[in-house]
Parts: structure tokens; C-alpha cells; sequence
């Protein structure tokens, strides 16, 4: 699943400088000749992909990017000067199309790739080109020519860092209310969500992530059972995977252990069924509707015991909130921690990557 930011922007190149048409003059020199210099180049505009960016807001206000002309050349073999380049940063994954005929002109997936949006226009050639020896004093130059001006639309599809995974009404949708600026349609009674849902969560000012809620899986899915399998792919670029658990049960009599580890399994049966990669996602726990069990910490116990479990585990209430912040917590640091892996990687791949010497190994 993907969250899709836009923005339509105008780019101008610089025109190119008109070439000069001079001739020296000089007190006692007969017949200098021709010394008009070249027009300088019209400035390019570029665009840079950044790590460091992470929207497009600031294109949405300002569209129109121009860049400045060359200069005209001047006697004395003098050149004009060329114009300032522009380099508008865009954040890794952007991509850009012709705004008018809808080609994709541009997929910028690595940090530090830099394309040429619009190309300056060449400066114009000076008299001084022209001189040969049938034609000692030419008065001919040339203009210089317009830079190239396209009308874009960047688009940036930021993959969901989170997925949520578990059966219907298990509090998926619940949970992406709480700790995010979703709103889906939130019912008692199964397969509520029929389409996959994401949500921003801000952990701080500068820090956020974005999580994505699929329809529930039943066991048999594979076969057609309940919605399928046709949202998981949805869950294949994620990060890291939440299996909520609905450890909540209406019937006093009913094994919840017992009933909730038989669920586990189907819903991590079903990614294996489905793809190899989601099944080595990495993927927390989290039990949810604690606040409706009587003794949680001996339930929690019970449960990690039946399913062999020893990764990370989170008990929450999605409805009342108790946990939620903890989770987001661990999940921001878990986050960044492995975004700055993959920066140091990508560095010592390109190799720009700085040593710290604080932490080298003996």
C-alpha cells in the first residue's frame, strides 16, 4: 500500500546569451579584427533526490521554477556569463511525469541521483567564429536559443513503514484510529474493512511513520476464504508486520488460549502460503483487548508459552488507548534504527561512508 503525495510544478530553463559583434580598437592598430565573445549558457534546472526529504509540500506553493538567462558576449573576446543552475531536492522515490501527455519521464530511487529537468539554452556564437580569409571583418552572430520549459507532475508514493495483520474485528481498524490521523469504518461484526487504510502516526515533531491496515485474514484465504489473499501483496514493501490478537471472549466457558493460538497460526500459515519474503517479515505481537481480560499478565504467559513465542510482545487496548504510545515508541526507534543501517549501507556502497573511529572494532 502506498500513500501518494503530489505536486504539479512548471520549470523554465535560462535562454542562452546572443553572441557579440565587435571589432578591436585600439589607438595605432590598424585593422584589429573581429572580438565579439559567445553569449553565455541559460542556467539548467535540475532535481536531486534527498534522504532528508520527505514531502512535497514545498512544491505545492511554489510551482513555477525559473532559472536565470546567460549573459550576451561582449568585445574584447569577452564571454557573457552563464546562468545560475537550479537544483530542486525531492525526496528518494519521487516520480516524474510529463504533466501534459502522462509519460513518466523519471524514477528517482537513490539518494544523491541527480536529473536534468530542464536543459539552458546555448549561448550564441560571436563575431570572432566567423573570420577567415576571405572574410577578414564579419559582422555575422548568432542569438542564443531559449532554454527548455516542461509543465511536471511529481508524484511520491511513501511505502507503509507498519503493517497490521490479524483476523476480522481483531482491532486493526481501531488500533490505526488511535495512534493515527486514519478514520476507516469501524463496526462490530467481521470484514468491516473491505479496502486497505493508512494513516500517518507522528511519534514527536519530527519524527513519523506510516501504517497500513489490510481487510482480515481467515484461515483457508488462500483458497478464496473471506476476502483472500489479494490485499497482501499490500504488505509486501512494509517494514515490519503487527499480528494483533484478540485475546477478548464472550463465552466464559471457551479456552481463549487455546482459541487465539489456533488463530496465530492460520494468519502465519496464510503468509506462508502466500510469499516466502512476508513470511520473514519481521513481526511483533500484540494482544489486544486486555482491558476485558481478567488476570492479563497469566493470559499473557499462557499464550506465549502455547505458541513457542520469544519475539517482542505489546498488550494494549486499541479502544481505551492503554499501551498504544508504548508501541508507537518502540516502533519509531525500531524504525530509525533500521534507516540509519541502510543509509550507512547505501554510503559504503557509494563510497562516501565516514568512518567513526569511536566505533571501530579493535
Amino acid at each position: 500500500m502506498k500513500f501518494v503525495d503530489e505536486a504539479t510544478i512548471e520549470v523554465v530553463a535560462g535562454k542562452g546569451g546572443n553572441g557579440a559583434a565587435s571589432f578591436r580598437r585600439e589607438k595605432f592598430i590598424e585593422k584589429g579584427g573581429p572580438n565579439g565573445g559567445d553569449g553565455g549558457r541559460g542556467g539548467s534546472i535540475y532535481a536531486e533526490a534527498d534522504r532528508n526529504v520527505n514531502t512535497l509540500i514545498d512544491y505545492r506553493y511554489a510551482r513555477l521554477h525559473r532559472a536565470r538567462n546567460g549573459e550576451n558576449g561582449r568585445g574584447s573576446d569577452q564571454y557573457g556569463a552563464g546562468g545560475e543552475d537550479i537544483t530542486l531536492r525531492v525526496p528518494v522515490g519521487t516520480m516524474i511525469f510529463d504533466a501534459e501527455t502522462g509519460e513518466q519521464l523519471f524514477d528517482m530511487k537513490r539518494h544523491g541521483e541527480k536529473i536534468t529537468l530542464a536543459q539552458g539554452g546555448p549561448g550564441g556564437l560571436g563575431n570572432l567564429h566567423f573570420k577567415s580569409s576571405v572574410n577578414r571583418a564579419p559582422r555575422q552572430f548568432t542569438y542564443g536559443k531559449e532554454g527548455e520549459q516542461r509543465k511536471l507532475r511529481l508524484e511520491l508514493k511513501v511505502l507503509a513503514d507498519v503493517g497490521l495483520l490479524g483476523m476480522p474485528n481483531a482491532g486493526k481498524s481501531t488500533l490505526i484510529t488511535r495512534i493515527s490521523n486514519a478514520k476507516p469504518r469501524i463496526a462490530d461484526y467481521p470484514f468491516t474493512t473491505l479496502h486497505p487504510n493508512l494513516g500517518v502516526v507522528r511519534s514527536s515533531e519530527s519524527h513519523s511513520f506510516v501504517v497500513a491496515d489490510i481487510p482480515g485474514l481467515i484461515e483457508g484465504a488462500s483458497e478464496g476464504a473471506g476476502l483472500g489473499h489479494l490485499f497482501l501483496r499490500h504488505l509486501t514493501r512494509t517494514r515490519i508486520l503487527l499480528h494483533l490478537l484478540d485475546v477478548s471472549s464472550l463465552d466464559p466457558d471457551e479456552d481463549i488460549v487455546t482459541k487465539v493460538a489456533t488463530e496465530a497460526r492460520a494468519i502465519v500459515e496464510e503468509l506462508r502460503l502466500y510469499s516466502e519474503e512476508l513470511y520473514a517479515k519481521p513481526r511483533w505481537l500484540v494482544l489486544n483487548k486486555l482491558d476485558m481480560v481478567s488476570d492479563p499478565e497469566e493470559l499473557k504467559a499462557q499464550l506465549l508459552k502455547e505458541l513457542n513465542w520469544e519475539g517482542p510482545v505489546f498488550g494494549i487496548s486499541a479502544l481505551t488507548g492503554v499501551g498504544t504510545q508504548d508501541l508507537v515508541y518502540h516502533l519509531q526507534s525500531w524504525l530509525d534504527e533500521e534507516s540509519r543501517k541502510e543509509h550507512i549501507e547505501q554510503d559504503i556502497a557509494d563510497g562516501t561512508h565516514i568512518y567513526d573511529e569511536r566505533f571501530a572494532p579493535d
